[in-house]
């Protein structure tokens, strides 16, 4: 058996690859960051490629080598599709990707810290509680608020839609009784978060939206007023902070009103737009932000951190805790640090150490260059809206954020426009996604990545003019 275990360990023992081939793996795999980085610039926003040696894969007994598989990467992964990593990406609202975040993912996976409970790591929790200390500050939150650092959004509003239901007391007994209010603007990750709590038995009211696209809140108010005529229990306005569709802001002030007249739990998904709360310019557009229940934010999205950082705050922290905070035999040497564990702020319990690609590069870089990075991202968003309507498409309104629309007027039956859509796909120098309101397709220019500057809005500026011309002549 002794003979077994050596001969077991000598072969297990390419898992931990000496200094010479680590070194030779890390530097391989700079060269291939630094190469992508440094073509960024160059690439296109989409391409479409076939992946023939990625799909003929497969895991054998004997390994690769880190050359063969970067070669896949370049050829299979990196460069087709969406490049989320790419200024050149306009559509949806872009994830981030920032390099110092990369670095701070990479050791703490190496050091594979444990970040659920302080009692395994008191300075990985101490980390992910100072970053919730600080975006609890952005919010306007008070300083005993709590929260959770999430994967994203989704899972970010899942808790708050979940605390929210056990601090109302919602259960299957009433939740038919329990109603819900938000608008058609509202992001479907809400409606997820509905059917995995259970309260997709409770009664949805979708509010009407103005012009601009907010809530109505004469109609929210006379909605709830009738309800709890009709017996029923309104208990939760779930408003957004820069929609997906257009940027819009709901009237955040005069609908935490309206909550706190009626006793209501006040949700604001600001996924997206949270985080310009830190631009002075716009900061009035976010009043009644800090009158919240609960907050989503996403780091991924505004503050440029890679994919996979959601964040969630709820200025009653009790209510937090009572929701997720449970005690198991196993772990009782784990109790009683006087830390607040991650683990009990949310349903995970293995994580990944996800605080420190948040906290790494907010104390390297400071707070300036985000701050000027969004102010920089509103200011081209509307060279673009200004642009595209001196070209002679029909724009929305002046954007609210950095999401602006357009589309080829005078198109009822949105033939032209989803024509003129696939034709910018197949250019692909610069990514655009499309929405449907109120019966028309419109695209939408999403200014969100920290590498988008007046270059490549130029750039697709240009792209847009030469396939309008042209298409247009043609028909």
């Amino acid at each position: 058996m002794l003979k077994k275990i050596e001969e077991l360990e000598r072969r297990a023992g390419q898992l931990e690859p000496g200094e010479e081939i680590r070194k030779h793996i890390c530097t391989e795999g700079y060269k291939y960051a630094d190469d992508f980085i440094s073509k960024l610039p160059g690439i296109p926003g989409y391409a479409r490629r076939e992946m023939r040696e990625l799909r003929s894969m497969e895991v054998e007994e004997n390994g690769k080598t880190m050359e063969q598989l970067l070669e896949i990467l370049g050829s299979d992964v990196d460069y087709t599709g969406i490049n989320s990593a790419s200024g050149r990406h306009m559509g949806y609202i872009p994830g981030g990707g920032l390099w110092t975040s990369a670095v701070a993912d990479m050791l703490a996976a190496v050091t594979n810290r444990y970040s659920g409970i302080a009692y395994s790591s008191p300075g990985a929790v101490e980390i992910e509680n100072q970053m919730i200390r600080w975006l609890t500050s952005v919010a306007g939150y008070p300083a005993e608020a709590h929260g959770n650092l999430t994967s994203g959004g989704s899972i970010a509003n899942l808790i708050a839609v979940q605390v929210a239901r056990d601090h109302h007391g919602i259960k299957a007994s009433n939740v038919e009784k329990a109603v819900i209010y938000f608008t058609e603007q509202v992001h479907h990750c809400i409606h997820k978060a509905l059917h995995t709590t259970g309260l997709s038995e409770a009664i949805r009211r979708t509010v009407p939206v103005d012009e601009d696209y907010r809530m109505d809140t004469a109609t929210l108010r006379k909605q709830i007023s009738e309800d709890r005529l009709l017996g029923l229990n309104p208990f939760m306005v779930v408003a957004t902070a820069g929609t997906t569709d257009t940027g819009a802001i709901d009237p955040l002030d005069q609908i935490a009103d309206i909550t706190e007249e009626y006793g209501m739990w006040f949700h604001i998904d600001a996924a997206y737009g949270g985080f310009f709360n830190l631009v002075e310019a716009v900061r009035y557009k976010f009043k009644g932000l800090e009158r919240s229940d609960s907050v989503v934010m996403d780091p991924h999205k505004t503050l440029f951190i890679p994919y996979g950082s959601g964040v969630v705050l709820v200025r009653n922290r009790e209510a937090l805790l009572r929701s997720y905070a449970h005690q198991a035999a196993y772990m009782k040497d784990a109790y009683g640090t006087g830390q607040l564990d991650p683990a009990d702020s949310g349903p995970e319990l293995s994580r990944h150490f996800r605080g420190l690609r948040l906290w790494l590069p907010l104390h390297l870089h400071g707070t300036a260059p985000f701050r000027a990075a969004l102010e920089e991202k509103l200011l081209l968003c509307r060279y673009f809206h200004r642009e595209a309507g001196a070209m002679g498409f029909e724009t929305g309104k002046e954007p609210d954020l950095s999401v602006a629309i357009f589309r080829i007027p005078d198109d009822p039956d949105n033939r032209k426009n989803e024509r003129f859509l696939r034709v910018l796909h197949a250019d692909g120098r610069v990514f655009f996604s499309s929405t449907t309101i109120r019966g028309k397709l419109w695209m939408r220019c999403a200014v969100v990545s920290f590498r988008t500057h007046r270059r490549e809005i130029d750039i697709a500026l240009q792209m847009i003019r030469e396939h309008k011309d042209g298409m247009l002549s043609a028909i």
